[in-house]
This record gives C-alpha cells, sequence and structure tokens, in this order.
C-alpha cells in the first residue's frame, strides 16, 4: 500500500484518525458508501504479504528475540510500551504499561484473534451486580452487527449455546491437538468448560481470501491475508473505492472546530520532518485506541471546549479499564519423549474456557476466560529457557536446578520438547472513575504535544479474582496429571495479578452514556459536545467483560458508520 498525498485545499467528508478495528471499519464502511475519506496513521505502511511470515527463526541474528520489538524481531507490531520520545508518566502507586503501536492497522497485526462477542449480561452489569453502569444499548441493538463482522471478516468456533457466551456465525473450528486433549479431560475432571477457541483466522476461503494454511506465526502478519487485520481486510478494499486518501507518519496533534464547537478538521504533525499540517473535513472519527484518543481529546481545547473536546462532562480519560491477567505453567510427563510430528495449526490455541461459574456465589463480582497454549512450536532465542526447572523431572539423579550441559543437556531438550503447556486467565476489572488517564502538565513528546499520565489501582475485586484463577489452573493441572513449574503467587504478591496495561486491552476512557453529563458519547459513538464527532475504538466502553474488545470494536464501529450514512442522508450532518 502507498503513501498517498493529501489534498491540502480539499474539505473531506470525513477525516478518520487511527488505522485499526475501528478505524479500519469506519474506513471500510464510509468509503463504500461513496464518502470521500482522509485516514491520518501516525505510523509507517505496513504490507503483510511482504513480511516475515515464512522465516525461520536462525534467519534473524538473534534467533528471532526482539531488540526494540517487545513480541520478537518478526512479530508485525512496530511499537511497544516504551517508544523513543513519545513517554508518559504514572502517578506514585501506579504501575500502569501503555502499549502503542505505530504502524498501518496497528495492534490488529499482532493481536491473537481471540474474537469474543459480548453477551447479554455484559451490557447490563450494574443492574445485576450494582457496580460500574449499565451500556445505553443492549446486545440485541449490537448482535446484527456482530453477524455482519462475522459474514465479512470471518471467525471460527463451535456453537455451545451458552446464554452469555453468544455463539457466531462460525467457520469449522480446528482439531484439538495432543497437549489440548489432555487439558480438556484435566478441565472437565475439574468442572471447568472446554470449547473450541473463537478466532478471526479462516479454515475456509472465504470473500476472496485463502484459508489459513496453518504455519502458525499469526502473530507475523499473514502473508496469505487468511487471519484479520484492518490493512488486509478492511483497508485494502476501502482504497479499492478510489475514496479512501491516507497519510502515513502523521501524529494528530488536535481537533480543529469553529466558534460553535463543531469540527472543521484535525491538525498534524509530519513525524519525519516535524511540519505542521491541516486536514479539513465535515465529519471527525477517532480511532487512535482509547488512551491516545483521549489524550486528543483532551488536547483539543477551544473557547467552545475548553476542557477539551467531548468533556463537558469530565469523564474523558476517566474509567479506564484493563483486563485482568495471571498465567501459570506445567510440565505433562504422559508427553515426554512423544513422537514428532507437524501440528502447528493456527498461530493460537485450539481450545479455551468460556466462563463457567455463578459470580452470586463467590467472593468477586465478575468473570474470567482461560487461554491455553503448548505444543510442539517452532523453537527459537529463550526455547525453553527453564531447563534447569525441567529436566529435574527427568530423573536419573539430576541436581534440581542443575541444568547440565553438553550431550545431556541437548537431549533433555529433545525429550521435553512439546511436553510443557501454558494457561492465562483474562478477566473482567470493575470501571472505577479513579482509574484514569489525564494530561500531564510538565511533560510533552518529541512533536511537542502534551503527553499523559497514568492513575490506576487494581481493587480487592481483581485481586480476589486472581486468586481464583490460579486456584482453577492447579486444580485442572493436577486433575490431567500434569506438574506446576511455578509456586503459587501469594497474598502479599497479590496472586500474581497482571500489571494494569500488561494485557493491552484498555478501554472505556470516552465511555457512552444516554445522560450528556456522565458521559462523552451517545449510543452511536457520537460526542455529546460536538454532533460530528465521533469515537470508534475502544474508548467508547462502559465496561470491559471478560472477552478481548476487539469484536465489539468492530461491531460499535460498523454501527456508528451505518447512523453516520444515515445522518447525512437525512441532512443532518
Amino acid at each position: 500500500m502507498g503513501v498517498f498525498n493529501i489534498k491540502q485545499n480539499k474539505t473531506y467528508d470525513v477525516c478518520i484518525i487511527g488505522s485499526g478495528a475501528g478505524g479500519g471499519m469506519a474506513a471500510y464502511m464510509l468509503t463504500k458508501a461513496g464518502a470521500s475519506v482522509a485516514m491520518l496513521e501516525a505510523g509507517g505502511d505496513f504490507d503483510s504479504t511482504k513480511g516475515d511470515m515464512f522465516k525461520w527463526n536462525y534467519d534473524s541474528p538473534r534467533r528471532g528475540a526482539g531488540t526494540y520489538k517487545p513480541f520478537g524481531d518478526f512479530d508485525a507490531c512496530e511499537g511497544g510500551w516504551k517508544i523513543d520520545g513519545e513517554p508518559y508518566s504514572t502517578k506514585e502507586g501506579t504501575e500502569f504499561m501503555w502499549f502503542r503501536a505505530r504502524m498501518l492497522g496497528g495492534r490488529t497485526n499482532h493481536w491473537g484473534r481471540i474474537s469474543l462477542r459480548f453477551g447479554p449480561n455484559d451490557f447490563k452489569r450494574k443492574s445485576m451486580d450494582g457496580l460500574g453502569d449499565d451500556w445505553p444499548i443492549s446486545y440485541e441493538d449490537i448482535k446484527p452487527y456482530y453477524d455482519k463482522v462475522d459474514q465479512l471478516i470471518g471467525v471460527f468456533g463451535q456453537k455451545e449455546g451458552m446464554y452469555n457466551e453468544p455463539d457466531g456465525i462460525f467457520l469449522p473450528p480446528p482439531k484439538a491437538r495432543a497437549h489440548e486433549l489432555l487439558i480438556k479431560k484435566g478441565a472437565e475432571k475439574s468442572g471447568v468448560k472446554i470449547s473450541s477457541s473463537r478466532l478471526s483466522i479462516l479454515t475456509q476461503p472465504m470473500n476472496g481470501r485463502a484459508a489459513c494454511h496453518y504455519c502458525s506465526e499469526c502473530n507475523r502478519g499473514c502473508s496469505t491475508h487468511s487471519n484479520f487485520s484492518s490493512p488486509s481486510v478492511l483497508i485494502r478494499p476501502a482504497l479499492e473505492t478510489g475514496k479512501l486518501d491516507m497519510v502515513l507518519n502523521a501524529m494528530a496533534r488536535e481537533i480543529l472546530t469553529d466558534k460553535e464547537g463543531n469540527a472543521t478538521g484535525v491538525s498534524y504533525v509530519n513525524t519525519q520532518d516535524l511540519s505542521e499540517h491541516q486536514i479539513n473535513a465535515k465529519i471527525v472519527i477517532v480511532a487512535a485506541s482509547a488512551c491516545e484518543s483521549a489524550r486528543l481529546l483532551l488536547n483539543s481545547k477551544s473557547a467552545a471546549h475548553p476542557n477539551g473536546l467531548a468533556n463537558s462532562s469530565n469523564v474523558v480519560g476517566k474509567y479506564l479499564m484493563d483486563t485482568v491477567g495471571a498465567r501459570q505453567s506445567a510440565i505433562i510427563p504422559a508427553l515426554i519423549d512423544r513422537s514428532r510430528y507437524n501440528e502447528d495449526g493456527v498461530g493460537g490455541g485450539h481450545i479455551y474456557s468460556p466462563w463457567w461459574l455463578d459470580n452470586k456465589k463467590l467472593d468477586f463480582p465478575r468473570g474470567y476466560h482461560i487461554e491455553y497454549g503448548g505444543g510442539m512450536g517452532m523453537p527459537g532465542y529463550g526455547f525453553m529457557s527453564n531447563i534447569h526447572d525441567l529436566n529435574n523431572k527427568l530423573g536419573d539423579n539430576r541436581p534440581k536446578g542443575g541444568g547440565g550441559y553438553g550431550a545431556q543437556l541437548k537431549n533433555d531438550y529433545r525429550r521435553l520438547y512439546g511436553a510443557t503447556i501454558g494457561m492465562a486467565g483474562r478477566g473482567e476489572g470493575i470501571a472505577f472513575k479513579e482509574n484514569y488517564c489525564e494530561i500531564d502538565p510538565k511533560t510533552v513528546d518529541k512533536y511537542g504535544i502534551p503527553t499523559l499520565r497514568f492513575h490506576y489501582k487494581w481493587s480487592d475485586f481483581e485481586i480476589k479474582q486472581a486468586k481464583h484463577m490460579h486456584e482453577t489452573f492447579e486444580e485442572v493441572i493436577h486433575q490431567m496429571g500434569a506438574i506446576q513449574l511455578s509456586p503459587t503467587p501469594t497474598k502479599e504478591q497479590n496472586y500474581g495479578i497482571s500489571k494494569p496495561g500488561e494485557i493491552i486491552h484498555e478501554v472505556g476512557t470516552a465511555r457512552m452514556g444516554n445522560d450528556p453529563k456522565t458521559s462523552a458519547l451517545n449510543k452511536f459513538c457520537q460526542t455529546h459536545d460536538a454532533k460530528n464527532v465521533f469515537v470508534v475504538d475502544g474508548a467508547a466502553f462502559v465496561s470491559q467483560a471478560d472477552k478481548n474488545p476487539t469484536w465489539t470494536i468492530l461491531a460499535l464501529a460498523m454501527r456508528a458508520s451505518e447512523y453516520i450514512m444515515e445522518q447525512k442522508k437525512q441532512n443532518i450532518l
């Protein structure tokens, strides 16, 4: 995909800031409807057909290890938790980690493709447990858009008929592999539900895209467009309409408004030469990711919006949420000395555990799901780095923690290869006004744009949830005849709960609602304060659910785009 020169004197129908899930969907929908669209992306171009999908780890000087990329040399995503010249800060007691992508398509280039719908209960949690707030929409409002997203992008899965884990329009799922069958056996003995994973990876050809060939390297970007990323599935067809102009390496500084407070365009900085530019547009759509979008809105101050754009309610940046995480690993004695064969499969687990319990009977209010990993993946840098904790399980009088060397160590690697598994809990945190990001009054980035400062602490609800995750891991590992590899974290260790932001699911910083005094957006992702400004990323979320947010971002962006088109037809926008 090439870089397009913006026609500076032109007024576009729409300017979209961000090219990830929400921005890509808005571009797809609006260009298909005939709108002229300009898209600003803070990073550079990316074409997964020219990526590193088919390289061996030994093609890298570091055997695949990352230097500036936190997930390895060949990971598709440009960016990370730390970016030179783009700092952020935290208040005392906060350990928030802010991951940012700087490339066309953003995080959709390397995410896990876990594509779960929110369920009916997820939109009305306050009515159920008194915590947080209900959404201004229901599952029935968004279900038609989940269906359309399934049919446009593709997702595999298994129908289960679970009320709060809604079934989609699924492609056939891949079969469980050996370690997953053993996990399933142990989970079922423990009373833990197991189902096929629900991933946006094609197991059959669909809409001109090839089926997955099971190389298991989805995080590198798919050269055959068989998994979902915004450039492959949404931006490419939007460009083919001739209605989309892209500006890459364009860091949005602020949304410009007139004296009535309506948006007139966007000011941005060319990140390559630091020159200042402006795009004129009748409608502005913000889709820069939840915290980046909050920063942009807060920095867009004017006489009409002295507290920042869309922030008369003072909620922009507030109610920040990230997924609760905890993890454990184990070795399966039954898989030591296993036979060698290709079991790569898709780039992710073939099974997962949806939430299976009733929170009314527990000491924490919201649920979690479990993701599983393991198998005989391609060895790379750091492969079985904990060998000293593993090979003492082989007997032969090896000293505990000895590790070994030479021929014996090499043979141990061969014997243990494919015998380890991992479990990761992913749970719902509560939306608290006290968890937020704000503009740091003392710091700007290298483009001269004020940066964010984070305030975030887990509550007892999330910590107790992490404790329950580890209790579940212990039981499943025991019932499957495996050996736990790490001690269960203690109360003093907060039960091993992840740092806020570490799971990269931040949402909620410009929440939707019916009351302009307590929300930034209406139920169509339209700002209360400026009718021609929309926010279509995770910022719009009122609560998080125990599901990964991408599928809901896509559905909300599609719904907002249809609303924009209808409003345009009626000459309201």
